[in-house]
């Protein structure tokens, strides 16, 4: 039998290979892929509606990753046992596809389409992330659909001061820099990651590390779509209606007044907003009655126009829509300890983006449960962001939590996350929620600035403040171009760039940036981490006047841990049969426990609001797993009586044998002559058999020796 479909590949420097095949699985999907590195595998596929919807202005495009429990030989948990709805992480993945691949479909390109990557196959050796980008713009590449691509993202990591591409989870555990890189043959299109504190130089090293990798991976994909005949002879289409006179007389009546109120350093959204509106209206008011029903292109011309206007005052006058310069920062403003009764929490607001935030500490129980195709385990830092509608003073139905929100919650925590204390010196699961008031930029960078403020109110050890900043760019096709430091959301949706950036006073620890044009070159790109880093350390001072440290103790009401090491062989001791003994230290102190085994060692967590509560159960659980000592004395109590003896407690669960013969320096006939059950003596341990471990105890030797026996 033929070989069926066809297949290219080619290998990384370190001698991995990867592999792309099409023509054999997804055949009615109008482009298919399946891409295959060590034992992972992605089956990527697209199809695109032939005609788009009636009056359509944008790109209707939809990316889904999804991972199958049986790629790496699972069963999903939970009562249904499959697949539902997508986890943070699949999300996270789809929105780095959807990223790089939007801005490459041509502008006029309005079908509705569909990306679906799927993780058919998994080794746990090769994560799928950095596959996916190159399976989704392979399953294009092979297709009639047109775009402006290919594309392919890799994963760049520095371990042990050596560039790795895709690395694998064991080399990312020892990694300073992790990131994710999108690129076209000629042009950056997305960068995502996180870092340990390092310089802008280092990251663009990165950036371009990646980027010579990534062309490898794109002439890959134009040597099979070469092979492939429906790719050859892209699809025509007409998605867009044109009426030049009315763009033209549109734009004579409107672009200057719109270069006028651009200009005019208006700080207010919503003022901004109404003098645009009114220039349009005063504009439809001049047309027929049968123009003005146009309304679909009269909204699409202005926004062009505006667009426009906008643009320039900022390449022409350098002078911003509310009047800054072009690396100023909006006015600061921050609070601490707003709301009394949270663990922690602060206001950050920067122009009209506002923040509040709280940070909550709780135990191991707390602990986010993680039961993945690619990742089990727990996680003991959460970050959620919220941006409800009310934000941009706007009335939505609220569907649950968004893909944005998800994401911008993510880059957030990656922001935080390194500076965070481990081990002991963080006993807490530490839970911190962003709640956005008021939006207009950046509410992603607020969300890290605000949350440094609320972990130091909270009292929890950061080692170092971190603040955000967005930067944004503006380019004219003249060569002219402006870096923006700070963006307003209007510059967001007008600029070519949306490029986030934090870090401490010593180096950058997260980074998203988003590019919507081609042809952003190095030297723009290092101008604008250069420029961002004056902006986040401006921020960062600001926000120091408000708290410089973290409190020196956690708040009155925040719930107190405890933690000590036990020998690995005692957990089951303090737990008991059944968890009865450790239930029972917990409703008699009213404490909660948790035990967990760390290397040849348990580690308990107490944690209370009450001091003498914590130490009458750390007492317990010492006496438990307290080792008793040969010449030790200690006070027992007869927890049964035999004709050889009686078997006494010395400490919790650990009984000793008192033989008939150690009882008294007089001969005892019957033990409970001398003893009852449940009566509490004093006892010394004498020896420990080495074989058997029991225990030897002694009362007589506690006793005065008669002196019959002393004459003797």
């Amino acid at each position: 039998m033929s070989k069926i479909g066809i297949t290219k590949s080619y290998t990384l420097g370190d001698g991995r290979s990867i592999e792309i095949e099409t023509g054999k699985l997804a055949k009615q999907a109008h482009g298919s892929v399946v891409v295959k590195m060590g034992k992972t595998m992605l089956l990527a596929t697209v199809v695109s509606d032939a005609e788009a919807g009636e009056d359509m202005d944008f790109l209707p495009l939809t990316v889904d990753y999804r991972e199958k429990f049986a790629a790496a030989g699972k069963i999903p948990g939970g009562f249904l046992k499959r697949e539902a709805r997508p986890s943070d992480s699949e999300i996270l993945i789809a929105r780095l596809i959807d990223r790089a691949l939007r801005p490459l479909f041509p502008d006029d390109y309005h079908a509705n389409t569909q990306v679906q990557v799927q993780l058919i196959s998994f080794d746990e050796d090769v994560l799928p992330d950095a596959l996916a980008g190159l399976a989704a713009s392979a399953c294009i590449a092979v297709s009639d659909i047109p775009f402006n691509g290919p594309c392919s993202e890799v994963k760049v990591s520095r371990v042990e001061g050596n560039w790795v591409i895709n690395p694998s989870p064991t080399q990312l555990e020892n990694a300073d820099i992790d990131l994710i890189v999108a690129a076209t043959m000629d042009n950056i299109m997305m960068v995502e990651g996180e870092m340990k504190e390092v310089s802008e130089a280092e990251m663009l090293e990165a950036i371009k590390i990646a980027h010579d990798e990534i062309k490898k991976q794109c002439q890959l994909q134009l040597d099979l779509a070469a092979e492939v005949e429906v790719s050859k002879t892209k699809r025509s289409y007409d998605h867009e209606r044109h009426n030049e006179d009315l763009l033209s007389r549109l734009k004579a009546a409107c672009y200057d007044k719109c270069y006028a109120v651009a200009g005019e350093s208006i700080a207010d959204k919503a003022l901004r907003s109404e003098k645009f509106s009114k220039i349009k209206e005063e504009f439809v008011a001049t047309l027929t009655e049968e123009e003005q029903e146009d309304k679909f292109l009269l909204s699409q011309y202005f926004k062009k126009v505006q667009k426009e206007a906008v643009r320039n005052v900022v390449l022409n006058e350098r002078r911003r829509l509310d009047g800054r310069k072009l690396d100023e920062i909006r006015p600061i403003w921050s609070e601490v300890d707003y709301l009394p009764g949270a663990h922690g929490s602060s206001i950050f607001t920067r122009g009209e983006t506002q923040s509040l935030t709280t940070v909550t500490l709780g135990s191991k129980l707390d602990e986010k449960m993680i039961d993945g195709v690619t990742e089990e385990g727990t996680e003991k830092f959460m970050l959620h962001y919220n941006f409800p509608s009310f934000s941009t003073g706007e009335a939505r139905p609220n569907r649950g939590t968004s893909r944005r929100e998800v994401g911008h919650g993510n880059l957030a925590l990656r922001a935080l996350k390194p500076m965070l204390p481990k081990g002991p010196e963080n006993p807490y699961t530490i839970r911190v929620v962003s709640e956005i008031l008021e939006s207009n930029g950046s509410s992603s960078m607020a969300t890290v600035c605000a949350g440094t403020l609320a972990l130091m109110d909270a009292g929890v050890q950061i080692k170092r403040p971190v603040s955000g900043i967005a930067m944004g760019l503006i380019s004219g096709t003249d060569g002219k171009y402006a870096v923006l430091s700070d963006i307003l959301g209007d510059e967001d949706h007008l600029g070519d760039m949306d490029f986030k950036v934090t870090g401490t006073q010593k180096g950058i620890t997260a980074c998203q940036m988003d590019i919507k044009v081609d042809g952003l070159s190095y030297q723009i790109l290092e101008e604008a981490l250069n420029q961002a880093k004056d902006g986040r350390l401006h921020i960062l001072n600001e926000m120091m006047k408000t708290i410089s440290l973290p409190n020196a103790d956690y708040k009155p009401h925040t719930p107190r841990i405890k933690q000590i090491t036990i020998p690995k062989d005692m957990i089951g001791a303090v737990i008991g049969p059944g968890g009865k003994i450790i239930q029972e230290i917990q409703n008699t102190t009213g404490t909660t426990i948790t035990i967990e085994e760390v290397g040849n060692q348990g580690v308990v967590d107490i944690m209370s609001n009450d001091g003498q509560a914590m130490e009458a159960a750390l007492n317990r659980i010492k006496a438990i797993t307290a080792m008793p000592e040969v010449g030790e004395i200690y006070k027992g109590k007869v927890k049964s009586i035999t004709n050889f003896g009686a078997f006494v407690e010395i400490l919790p669960g650990k009984d000793g044998l008192l033989h008939i013969s150690e009882i008294n320096w007089d001969r005892v006939a019957n033990v409970t002559d001398v003893l009852k059950e449940g009566e509490e003596i004093e006892v010394k341990l004498i020896d420990i058999d080495p074989k058997t471990g029991k225990f030897k105890l002694s009362r007589k030797v506690l006793l005065e020796k008669p002196q019959r026996e002393k004459a003797e």
